[in-house]
Order: C-alpha cells, then sequence, then structure tokens
C-alpha cells in the first residue's frame, strides 16, 4: 500500500470520537430504560451489551400482541439463540433493541411495558 493510504487508514483508526459518543448515548439510553421498568420485576438494563433482553411467557405471542396493538417491533428471544440439550436459552424473552432517538425510544418502551407488564 501507498504511505498516504497507510496513513490515510492509521489515522481513521486511531479515532475514538464516535466510540466514546456511542457509550455516552448508551448510558442514557439505559437509564431511561430503568426509569421506564423501576417498578417491574426482572426488567431492566442489562449488566453488558446493546440490546434489552425482557422475560416473558411466551416471545412469539409478546412480539405478535406488541406489533399488532402498539407497533413496537421486538424479536423473540428464540429466534436470536439455537437449542442446547434441549432448551432453547432465547426462550421466554424478547430482544429489544434501542435504536430509535432518545424520544421515541421511551415513548415505545412505555407502550412495551404496558401493554405486557401492567
Amino acid at each position: 500500500m501507498k504511505p498516504p493510504v497507510l496513513r490515510s487508514g492509521t489515522k481513521a483508526w486511531a479515532d475514538e470520537d464516535h466510540v466514546r459518543a456511542s457509550r455516552a448515548l448508551y448510558v442514557r439510553k439505559f437509564d431511561i430504560v430503568e426509569e421506564v421498568f423501576r417498578d417491574v420485576p426482572g426488567c431492566g438494563a442489562p449488566e453488558a451489551g446493546f440490546f434489552l433482553w425482557l422475560p416473558v411467557e411466551d416471545g412469539e405471542a409478546a412480539a405478535l400482541r406488541l406489533w399488532t396493538q402498539t407497533g413496537v417491533r421486538v424479536l423473540p428471544g428464540a429466534y436470536l439463540s439455537r437449542e442446547v440439550d434441549g432448551k432453547n436459552p432465547g426462550a421466554g424473552y424478547i430482544r429489544v433493541a434501542l435504536v430509535a432517538a432518545e424520544q421515541e425510544m421511551q415513548r415505545g418502551l412505555i407502550q412495551l411495558r404496558d401493554c405486557l407488564y401492567i
């Protein structure tokens, strides 16, 4: 590779500003999660990761109910894992991606909470 290309690549890979901004954004988003689900046992921010995994009886039924009643889309946890020793570790959960803008995400989480847990 030519030196100018190498220097450009080195500079691009050394930039961590976007990583710091993303981490700060997810801290705020998970603070919203904690606020919305404060009174719902078993629901809250994860110890790690970018997704919210919420306990439900039936992931497919919960996802369908949310979509038809509120327009909020989530994935059944069982779709995201495979069965091991006869058990699917994602069964009994829904996965929520916190990708919307903060206010829109908060509205969606409130709708989710009210539809499935209240």
